[in-house]
């Protein structure tokens, strides 16, 4: 099977294939035709068509029925033919399968449109299929032969996107290790006979290993390399969030391309990267929310979720999504004029619960409410009255969120006094920089200040007052 990262040339021209199996309904069947889609068009591919077959389960050997394998072989120019397994065997699955189709077909409701044998196909032919479905290495070869051309699974097109848009030490580390546990089971013997490498003294020790299985050890042996790597670089994360440890964390959560990145901009003026790509965004950016409040608040900016994420990326991922694990408020953002977000926040939360991130209180946003119409603004409002309904395109609803973020913190504040005699002049400064100072007089013995905070803040503020006495004392 080809490398998915070879798919990076623009011009190639690519095919959808799915399978519209039992319990899924029209609306996400077609949801997820349509983002298999777009995250063939972030790798840089152009969708030119669909084929797709309504059945109980995939074929075992080529995902889809013979017919069908011919109707996509027709847009690739490959022969739709493969031998599968033994002659008697291939001709009872063949069998089984053929009689299972036509029970689901004449069950289920009328066809979608993609169900019907694609007409007009071009005389450019694809040089991809991409598959919506995770599909075995036997799967993927079969599907090769018949197609003539490379083949795609979901999980391949989402790891070559990760592996383009990965700029960090870490999350190139991440996706190359979630890469090569996807490709170590993919690896094919090549050659017979001139295959083994001489075991023992001189070679003469014993067979020796195959050449898939060198391949198969330099993949284990490049892994734990990264994993160790992976751990001196979580060490280093860690030590900055050990620092990070008392100030106010809010982490922006949710589905790729969910509109993240353009409220971490406008939340706190930063830099960062705005495209309409799903997983523009791969690693984790921390900023300080501008203009900057007292206490400070931090605003963390996460790799995006979507269905059917590979676990080896969830699990390499792991330390990045730390950030939203150990913050103190999730903000799920949810692409509001998208009409299959309800299911997108399934899979947002189910990811979340995966990581125990499930501990920290959670803010419902539903994004782009600038592309709604008035009726369904009304309607989504009154579906999810828990929700803010927010585009960032608007000054006044970004002044909303911010709004929501500081009433969130200071819902638990109280006010304090404190007496600070002159010579302890840097608890003042220490008190401005921690909590919000309401009063600051000056009396013949000191400053006194009166401030608000959250009683963890005051508590430290004023053992940081007793501990400079204590220092200053003779």
């Amino acid at each position: 099977m080809a490398d998915p990262v070879s798919t990076a040339n623009p011009r190639r021209r690519a095919v959808v294939l799915g399978v519209h199996l039992p319990g899924v309904t029209e609306e996400e069947f077609g949801s997820s035709l349509a983002e298999l889609g777009r995250l063939g068009k972030t790798l840089g591919l152009q969708v030119i068509g669909r084929v797709t077959q309504r059945r109980p389960r995939l074929a075992p050997g080529v995902v889809v029925g013979e017919g069908k394998l011919v109707e996509l072989a027709a847009w690739t120019g490959g022969s739709g033919k493969v031998h599968v397994g033994p002659p008697k065997k291939r001709q009872a699955d063949e069998a089984a399968d053929a009689e299972e189709a036509e029970r689901a077909e004449e069950s289920a409701p009328p066809p979608a449109a993609g169900d019907a044998p694609s007409a007009g196909v071009p005389e450019e032919k694809a040089a991809v299929v991409l598959v919506d479905h995770d599909l075995s290495p036997s799967q993927a070869r079969n599907l090769e032969r018949a197609t003539g051309v490379e083949v795609i699974d979901r999980t391949g097109l989402i790891l070559a996107i990760f592996q383009r848009h990965a700029r960090s030490r870490e999350a190139r580390a991440q996706v190359e290790i979630a890469r090569l546990r996807y490709m170590a089971p993919r690896l094919r013997e090549t050659g017979v006979g001139k295959d083994r490498q001489g075991g023992g003294v001189g070679g003469r020790g014993g067979a020796g290993e195959s050449a898939h299985q060198l391949d198969r050890r330099k993949v284990r042996d490049r892994i734990a390399e990264l994993r160790r790597e992976l751990l001196a670089i979580e060490r280093e994360s860690s030590t900055r969030r050990r620092r990070r440890a008392e100030m106010s964390k809010v982490a922006l959560v949710g589905y790729t391309n969910a509109g993240k990145s353009s409220w971490m901009r406008a939340l706190t003026g930063s830099e960062v990267l705005v495209q309409d790509k799903l997983f523009a965004t791969l690693d984790t950016t921390v900023r300080a929310l501008h203009p900057e409040s007292t206490p400070r608040i931090l605003v963390s900016d996460t790799v995006g979720f979507i269905k059917k994420l590979p676990h080896d990326l969830v699990a390499s991922f792991r330390s990045t999504l730390d950030e939203a694990r150990e913050c103190d408020l999730l903000v799920h953002l949810v692409d509001a004029a998208d009409a299959a977000f309800p299911s997108q926040i399934a899979v947002t939360r189910e990811v979340l619960d995966s990581i125990d991130a499930n501990e920290s209180p959670r803010l419902l946003v539903l994004n782009k409410a600038d592309k709604l119409e008035q009726e369904a603004r009304e309607r989504l409002a009154s579906e999810w009255p828990e929700a803010l309904l927010l585009s960032v395109r608007d000054p006044a609803d970004v002044a909303r969120m911010r709004g929501a973020l500081l009433a969130h913190f200071e819902r638990g504040f109280e006010e304090a006094e404190m007496l600070v005699p002159y010579a302890l002049a840097r608890v003042v400064a220490e008190a401005h920089a921690s909590v919000s100072v309401l009063e600051e007089t000056h009396g013949p013995e000191g400053t006194l200040l009166r401030v608000r905070a959250a009683p963890s803040a005051i508590a430290s503020l004023r053992a940081s007052l007793a501990r400079h006495s204590a220092g200053d004392r003779p």
